[in-house]
């Protein structure tokens, strides 16, 4: 049973009886395991009597996503195909529009549920479909532990004002879900119009107008039997250095789990559950990441509507760092230069490699990386708009409330004002001098290099 509290009804319409099949439009949360919407959407589908169909949308481009994103979502759901099939549920990929799709299902549809999105674009489709919708649509929270509205009404300050509301939520919310097969073998239904078969992505790859930006990542295997691999080897080898190794760029102590997070792989509640009860000090550093840091990202999605926009950042940043924008520069980088990797700075050039060629960067280079965007850059609302093009992308986990907010953060969203200086202003500072005295920084490079030197051997 889900928790009422995850779940929103869009269209209050009474259901179409007439309908031949409950639809589960998943889009956020591309997994079968420890997905709340799919959950609800058996429970509904066995309460009417109906075969349930789970329907995916492929936009022929969306946003700055690029080939090596879409090859990564199409390798769990080649997972998802193959564990619905086995609970006698039809997978119907339409690759031409996620709304086209939809508007083909709906005659057939008594009761519609979908997955909750954060993003401006993915709550506009659900806006859109709402408003041409013939039956009910629910929509259930599935991405976060604590749902977004539970935990506050409003965007929060900082990490520390969304600690104080989440921590006593966390253990109710973070609920395990187990669910059986549908009553009803949906198998037989003949689909509205051709699906595609994600078992062959570079076939489906081939048919769609993607940006191929970056190297490939063959190294980064997509789908929640990968994720759920990675989250054995990171609680096995890593978890117990994560609290005093996870700032270190020299060595690799994070998850690596946050690709498959942002593509609904992988449940938070299940990385939740892994780890808690595991024995080492280091578990309650972890914890805050998962769910203060990421869940402070998604109520900033939420709550914020220029999430996106420099103008979305704090009143003080905007008027400090605009205090300052006429402040001499002293070295000025164009947008492709910053993206080919071609400054004066070996440990910025690396970590910007890092993310063209590997698609990702460690969390503490990545707030360097944001910093020095903005001081070679001829004013601060483009260093933010270039830092969010090249974050957009290139990572594997962009476009996501993470990458959002992190990138805000590195223009004193989630912060506070520091001591003045030029260029700055307020901003926290951050320089190369600093990364030399914490860190072993030829490590680093070296690190890097052995890295994208094992994958150009598998590419």
């Amino acid at each position: 049973m889900v928790d009422a509290q995850r779940i929103t009804k869009l269209v209050a319409d009474p259901v179409k009886k007439e309908g031949s099949c409950v639809v589960y439009w998943m889009q956020a949360a591309q997994r079968c395991k420890q997905n709340e919407a799919l959950c609800f959407a058996i429970e509904q589908a066995d309460n009417l009597k109906k075969p349930l169909v789970v329907y995916f949308g492929l936009e022929r481009s969306f946003d700055s996503a690029q080939g090596r994103h879409y090859r990564f979502m199409l390798e769990g759901l080649k997972e998802v195909q193959q564990e619905l099939q086995a609970m006698g549920i039809p997978f119907w990929v339409h690759d031409d529009g996620i709304l086209s799709g939809l508007a083909k299902l709906m005659p057939s549809m008594c009761l519609l549920v979908t997955d909750r999105g954060y993003t401006r674009t993915e709550r506009l489709w659900r806006k859109q479909v709402a408003a041409f919708s013939l039956c009910p649509v629910y929509e259930v929270e599935t991405n976060v532990i604590v749902p977004v509205e539970a935990v506050s009404d409003k965007q929060e300050y900082s990490a520390a004002t969304l600690r104080r509301k989440i921590e006593g939520m966390t253990a109710y919310f973070a609920q395990r879900i187990e669910f059986s097969a549908p009553l009803m073998n949906g198998l037989s239904l003949e689909p509205l119009f051709v699906p595609i078969d994600p078992a062959d992505p570079s076939r489906v790859l081939d048919s769609l107008s993607l940006g191929n930006k970056g190297e490939s990542c063959p190294h980064l295997k997509g789908g929640g039997q990968e994720g759920q691999r990675k989250l054995s080897l990171f609680i096995e080898s890593r978890l117990g250095s994560y609290a005093d190794g996870r700032n270190d760029p020299s060595h690799t102590f994070s998850s690596g789990l946050s690709p498959y997070l942002h593509f609904g792989q992988i449940s938070a509640i299940d990385i939740y559950h892994a780890v808690k009860d595991v024995h080492v000090p280091d578990v309650p550093v972890f914890l805050e990441e998962l769910v203060v840091r990421r869940e402070l990202a998604y109520n900033y999605v939420w709550f914020n509507p220029l999430y996106d926009a420099y103008e979305g950042l704090p009143a003080w940043a905007k008027k400090s760092l605009g205090y300052h924008e006429q402040d001499r520069r002293p070295v000025l980088y164009t947008f492709a230069e910053l993206e080919q990797a071609q400054t004066h700075d070996v440990y910025w050039n690396t970590a910007q490699r890092e993310l063209t060629e590997l698609g990702t960067m460690h969390n503490y280079l990545r707030m360097y990386w944001g910093k020095k965007i903005l001081e070679w850059s001829p004013t601060p609302k483009e260093a933010f708009h270039r830092a969010l093009a090249l974050n957009n992308t290139y990572q594997m986990d962009g476009r996501d409330p993470n990458g959002y907010a992190g990138v805000a953060w590195c223009f004193g969203a989630h912060d506070r004002p520091w001591a003045e200086r030029p260029i700055f202003g307020n901003i926290r500072y951050m320089n190369d001098k600093g990364l030399e005295r914490k860190f072993d920084m030829s490590g680093y490079i070296a690190r890097i290099e052995k890295e994208i030197a094992l994958k150009n051997q598998l590419s």
